[in-house]
Formats: structure tokens, sequence, C-alpha cells
């Protein structure tokens, strides 16, 4: 029985556990589980809320693939989406943080705040506080894949062990974005301030 088998194992057993646990299981680093987590993951196998991994169960899954999203049309299989406000009602989900950041120019003249989730915890964080590891091998959804973190820190442990670069809010965004000059008004900051991205270039 390899790895990814016995983990199911034991998600059978206790329902629920954390990638930490599942690490000193196993005697490996959380870097190698967070690898075994992705294909079961992409198999549809588990799923992950709050840090804690658990077994996704089939009828759940039909109900995660209701939504598509609204740039490239995949299925939104995620309990955690990158999502955006515009003008603080109009609420608009993405499969994930690359598509998230083209949504961004769709409503350049509009008032938009942004969350993402981190992808250790998948706690809430602020997309634009946020830090990104773009380019990785690890492809969560579309490419170049952009993976959120909360901490630099936690983005530079994820690059030693998938590639990729871990950059700021602004830079990751260039990235997808291929440069373009694009302003947006207000992500993850009150709705009275704005900022254009140009500006953050300047800072």
């Amino acid at each position: 029985m390899n790895r990814k088998e016995k983990i199911l194992e034991i998600l059978k057993e206790k329902k629920e556990i954390s990638v930490k646990e599942l690490s000193r299981i196993f005697n490996v680093s959380e870097m190698t589980i967070y690898r075994d987590i992705r294909e079961l993951e992409k198999e549809g196998e588990i799923k992950r809320k709050h840090g804690a991994v658990l077994l996704n169960e089939k009828e759940n899954t039909e109900s995660l693939l209701v939504d598509t999203c609204p740039i490239c049309d995949k299925p939104i299989t995620r309990a955690y989406p990158y999502r955006i406000t515009v003008e603080n009602y109009k609420v608009i989900e993405a499969c994930c943080e690359h598509c998230g950041f083209l949504l961004h120019s769709k409503y350049e003249d509009k008032k938009v705040s942004a969350i993402t989730y981190d992808f250790i915890t998948e706690n809430p964080i602020s997309a634009i506080n946020a830090w990104y590891v773009v380019g990785s091998s690890a492809v969560a959804c579309c490419s170049p894949s952009v993976i959120p973190f909360a901490s630099k820190s936690d983005a530079e442990k994820f690059q030693k062990g998938f590639g990729g670069e871990v950059m700021d809010f602004i830079n990751a965004y260039n990235t997808i974005v291929n440069n373009m000059n694009i302003s947006i008004k207000s992500c993850c900051q009150p709705q009275s301030v704005s900022f254009k991205i140009d500006e953050m270039k300047k800072g």
C-alpha cells in the first residue's frame, strides 16, 4: 500500500487530519504530504477545509461542480475560490488566483475588493497582502499556476519544493496580465481607498 492509499485509510478512520499530523505519521516533510494531497484532490478523493484534510464524499462532488469560472469556463471545484466583490454588492468567484487576477481587469472602473485563501491553512486572506508562488510545478488549476500564502516564508518553503517565483500581489498580477497597464480601484482595502497598478509600481 503506497502513502496515498494509507492517507485514505487514515481518513476513513479519523474523518479528518492535518497535514502536520500526516507529516509526523509518515516521517516525511509537509511539502511531501502536500504533493500527495494535491494528487488526491485532483483525483477527487479528498478535500481540504480550514487546514484539515477530509474525504470528499461523492454526494458533495456534484454540488461543487455547479458553477463555472467566468474567465476560463472550468468548473469551480474549490471550497474557497478566489472571490472579488464589485461595488460592495456583486460577488464573483474565479476557479483560481490566475483567473481571479484576470477578473480584476473586467472591473477596472469599479470599486473592487478581493480575498483569497492561504494554500496551507485555507484561512481567508487579503488578496493584495498575500504572497504568491507563480509558475510552480504544482499546477493547481490554470497555467501558469498562482498559489497564495499568508506569509512570505511559507511561500518560499513551497517554492523550494515546487519551483516557481515568489511574488507580492503587484508582481504576480503583472505577470498574469502580461504587464499590461491595467488599473483597478480597490482590492482588500477600505472601500474609500483606491489604487492604480501604475501607482503601485512606482511604490
